[in-house]
């Protein structure tokens, strides 16, 4: 009895709560659980039949009418239990059911066909509640029962038709991708799947930057290069065609290594290849070895003898980096003084409790004892420091006031400690124009994009990036943003700058916190992974959304990124930029390729990034179906491409071909196009 007090207990609060949101939330909440289940393969489409889908939601429908006959009896908490018991039993015989018709038909994998209702799915930050189909409070199934009865039926063809789809996906990891289909199955296919599989297997047959089956070396292998270099580009390639794995030196991030080169060789021209403390030479060399059959000696060599101190070695942390050796700033020393001087404790203002905070006044008191000063002098040293970012006040009410006001320093602030570029406090380090820590930021990316990305720029080395003393010069990097200046900057600076960094910190939120599994990993990874930049906690989906689309709401989603008195609303740019959607990559093997962008020819790149992702097969007219398949960035955020279907077709078609742009033109305003929206990849491009 005491249990099924409390029971009831928890089940009216949990009513209460929910009733407060009211009854449309809840609606939204099983439509989210309905999109969440099925978000992994499948596609919108526009008047296509998928005969598969017909079967599996017959099979559904015949559950949905016995278990409708026992929720409409559904009186009380008793009952409502014996309901999820119900619904339980279905979905155990539908799924022994369904997997018995899924192995007679052989459904493969990468068929798309198996589900055509919309993904539900969270890009770059939206926010996804999730709603459990069964829940366990009884009073709260009542509720739902009453509201959607339905769903919960539909729920478990969701999962049914996920389930399978996932369970062929990790059998096909085993297989050859160029394995041929039955006749069966080819005469069922239509044009449309035939071209989708293509690309599949472009992507899958594609080198791979970290096969797993390099060859074992007790040695080094040193390859020197430098930026833009053509034969660099090629002597990478036929390394990892040998399956060698490589120390790169780059010339012009070590400028030092290039004196190191002359000594060794007595030039400096690159590429130059070593083994051990051996000089191979260049790529011609490298090719005469090959032809002549004498490679294969010197790989031998290097796979059985361990390195010579004689010859090249790594660089080591911090080596020709600016970031290492800057200016050390006066006023971060006194502010180091300060943290350490002044008591820094939680106190109560205005009603609330307010953590990590200090009295005005005892700064006031620390200044004019520490820097010999008057009282007002010390006030005014006090608003020097913080408009230089290192602290605010906790309401951010004023600037820097004497007396009872509450301050607070930067990296003491709950949300700004936790952001992952602040990891060992404020930095000592002088503060740096944005101008020039974005021109460093964008040399470290073109040696990135050369180093450890494909040529094509859809696969990263994400093990070997990891390691590298690129990446940790743009840790480094990173830590100069806490208190660099934003709003004075140029739209063409901010928009090539907030793209670069994007594409770096969805690399590094990898790396640190793995690749997304689901739609809730990729809220969290796009809402919780943060920066503190100008003195501000941004997140991947701040960036995206609030930066560079001009504070637009994220898809499916109904409030904005920042607020009017929001800092970071002025830092957001006048307007959306549509192109940015073909620049920005999260890991993705859908997304857009890799690139570096620049604020003088930032138009000039958005433009060509835009036909390379659309050409590659993200917009494909087939004029015998009159069908287009396109990608679903244009559906998530139409709205930054024009107000209707036509219009954004219409916006994509200039980054199409000319023919191709003619035809779509001459199609749309004759006659009416198939759209299906091709099923997005959420796989890591590695």
């Amino acid at each position: 009895m005491e249990d099924k007090e409390k029971d009831n207990s928890i089940n009216d609060t949990t009513l209460n709560s929910i009733t407060k949101e009211g009854e449309g939330e809840i609606l939204d909440c099983i439509k989210d659980t309905e999109e969440e289940e099925d978000r992994e393969y499948s596609s919108e489409t526009v008047k296509v039949d998928h005969q598969p889908t017909e079967k599996l939601e017959t099979e559904a429908h015949h559950i949905q009418e016995e278990s409708s006959k026992d929720v409409s009896h559904v009186t009380s908490a008793e009952d409502g239990e014996k309901i999820g018991d119900d619904l339980n039993n279905h979905e155990d015989i539908s799924k022994s059911s369904l997997s018995e018709k899924t192995e007679d038909n052989q459904t493969d994998p990468k068929d798309n066909t198996c589900s055509n209702k919309e993904e539900g799915l969270v890009v770059d930050g939206t926010w996804e509640p999730i709603m459990e189909a069964n829940p366990g409070k009884a009073s709260v199934l009542t509720k739902f029962v009453k509201l959607k009865s339905l769903y919960a039926v539909s729920n478990v063809f969701h999962r049914l038709s996920r389930k399978t789809d996932v369970q062929n996906d990790s059998d096909e990891n085993n297989k050859n991708i160029k394995e041929v289909k039955t006749d069966e199955r080819e005469s069922q296919e239509t044009t449309l799947e035939k071209d989708q599989d293509e690309g599949k297997n472009k992507k899958e047959a594609s080198l791979s930057l970290e096969s797993p089956k390099s060859i074992a070396m007790k040695g080094r292998v040193v390859l020197y290069t430098r930026l833009w270099c053509a034969d660099c580009k090629e002597a990478r390639l036929f390394l990892r065609k040998r399956r060698l794995r490589y120390l790169e030196i780059n010339v012009d991030v070590y400028p030092g290594r290039k004196l190191e080169l002359e000594k060794m060789t007595g030039s400096s021209d690159v590429p130059r290849v070593f083994f051990n403390q051996f000089p191979i030479g260049g790529l011609n060399e490298l090719k005469g070895l090959d032809e002549s059959g004498k490679l294969q000696e010197k790989i031998e060599y290097v796979t059985s003898q361990g390195p010579s101190p004689k010859g090249p070695l790594p660089p080591f942390s911090g080596e020709d980096d600016v970031s290492s050796r800057g200016i050390v700033d006066e006023l971060a020393v006194i502010v180091r003084k300060m943290k350490e001087s002044i008591v820094v404790k939680d106190r109560f203002y205005k009603f609330r409790r307010v953590t990590n905070c200090f009295l005005g006044s005892e700064a006031v008191d620390f200044l004019s004892e520490d820097q010999l000063l008057e009282r007002e002098e010390a006030i005014e040293f006090a608003r020097k420091l913080a408009k230089e970012l290192f602290f605010r006040h906790v309401l951010e009410e004023n600037t820097f006031e004497d007396g009872n006001h509450l301050y607070r320093f930067l990296d003491q602030d709950p949300v700004i400690s936790q952001c992952q570029n602040i990891p060992r406090g404020i930095i000592q380090s002088k503060r740096q124009p944005l101008v020039e820590v974005s021109h460093r930021l964008r040399f470290l990316l073109y040696a990135i994009l050369e180093a450890y990305i494909s040529e094509d720029g859809r696969h990263v080395a994400y093990r070997t990036i990891h390691g590298s003393e690129e990446f940790a010069r743009f840790l480094r990097i990173a830590e100069e943003l806490q208190r660099v200046e934003l709003s004075r900057t140029a739209k063409e600076e901010r928009l090539a700058f907030f793209i670069n960094l994007y594409n770096l910190m969805a690399i590094h939120a990898i790396l640190v916190w793995g690749h997304p599994e689901g739609a809730l990993d990729r809220r969290k990874l796009f809402n919780e992974f943060k920066y503190v930049i100008g003195g501000c906690a941004y997140s991947l989906s701040d960036i995206y959304n609030g930066i560079l689309r001009g504070n637009q709401r994220p898809p499916y989603t109904l409030i904005k990124p920042f607020g009017i008195y929001d800092r970071r609303f002025k830092v957001s740019l006048p307007y959306a930029e549509p192109l940015i959607h073909f620049a920005l990559v999260s890991g993705n093997r859908s997304a857009p390729a890799l690139r570096c962008y620049s604020p003088k020819n930032i138009d000039v790149e958005l433009v060509e990034a835009a036909h390379d992702f659309l050409q590659s097969g993200a917009f494909v007219l087939h004029v015998d179906s009159m069908t287009i398949s396109v990608t679903k960035i244009l559906k998530w955020y139409s709205v930054d491409f024009g107000k209707n279907a036509v219009e954004v077709l219409k916006h994509a078609a200039n980054y199409l071909e000319v023919e191709k742009t003619r035809t779509l033109l001459e199609l749309l305003n004759k006659s009416q196009l198939k759209v299906v929206y091709q099923p997005y990849d959420w796989r890591l491009n590695s």
